[in-house]
């Protein structure tokens, strides 16, 4: 299953109205928390419809810009912006998580709002030009996965006018392979949807070429000295979006992490190319 996040779009404002700050993206976090029954299991948090941007703060030459928003039952996440002569660059990424929230986490043994700081890697940026980064991207810390897609983002808008031009980020680059979001195997919700005949793209003049089947993949987790998970798999994704998209994932390029619990593991597979996949 595909889980779904709805896409934010914040326009900070300054005293005299004028756009400052802009940003649209996708985001989603998969998080792994200690249970009451001392196991651990794996949380999906998506952002819901509900999205506040309290807080987010400008900036200037002498302060940074502030990206804020607060979501759900006590999450919130913020990334700073510096400028540094004629460009901009994120700074740091700040994600809280609150595990109150019994809907997403039912049982967990430590109670409260749980803060995850990481170091952000965007490159810096012209002044005056949009970051625009289609291709998923994520940040691994502390337990959390934080996954960021379809984003576009200008700190420091002059005059009040978001730039035409954009900066496209690496992994946008037509040499690049494609990427898809990330699913977890065992994620069942209202919000994962099939797609209907109405919603695929016409078929092709052209008969495309067939993807081979995927190579078969031997993967596994330790504990300690100790094995915990084995899995001999070959993977292929098979996606609905624009157009259908075969991707087989390559063993030779994929690295295996994740965890073993006492009731449950799970295995996380990354290929390179930004694309997770968790069972």
């Amino acid at each position: 299953g595909f889980s779904q996040s709805y896409a934010v779009e914040v326009d900070v404002k300054d005293a005299s109205n004028a756009t400052c700050l802009y940003a649209k993206w996708m985001m989603s976090f998969l998080i792994k928390y200690e249970t009451n029954s001392s196991d651990y299991k794996n949380a999906t948090l998506n952002l819901s419809s509900g999205v506040t941007h309290n807080g987010s703060v400008c900036g200037n030459d002498t302060q940074a810009a502030l990206l804020a928003v607060q979501f759900g039952e006590g999450h919130s996440w913020s990334v700073n912006f510096t400028k540094t002569n004629e460009t901009y660059q994120g700074d740091l990424i700040t994600f809280t998580y609150n595990t109150n929230d019994t809907a997403v986490f039912p049982d967990a043994k430590r109670k409260g709002p749980i803060t995850v700081v990481v170091k952000d890697t965007m490159p810096p940026v012209q002044l005056n030009d949009v970051f625009v980064c289609h291709s998923t991207d994520f940040f691994e810390a502390e337990n959390v996965t934080q996954i960021f897609w379809n984003v576009t983002v200008q700190p420091f808008v002059q005059n009040g006018t978001i730039g035409k031009k954009e900066s496209r980020c690496r992994a946008d680059t037509p040499t690049s392979a494609p990427t898809v979001l990330p699913t977890t195997a065992n994620v069942t919700t209202a919000s994962v949807t099939t797609a209907s005949a109405t919603t695929l793209s016409p078929a092709p003049t052209t008969t495309p070429k067939p993807v081979e089947n995927p190579d078969t993949g031997n993967y596994s987790l330790k504990s300690g000295n100790k094995t915990c998970l084995l899995a001999t798999v070959g993977l292929q994704l098979n996606v609905s979006q624009d157009k259908l998209l075969l991707i087989n994932i390559n063993p030779k390029t994929t690295v295996a992490g994740g965890a073993c619990g006492n009731t449950t593991a799970t295995l996380k597979l990354n290929d390179g190319n930004s694309t997770l996949i968790a069972f």
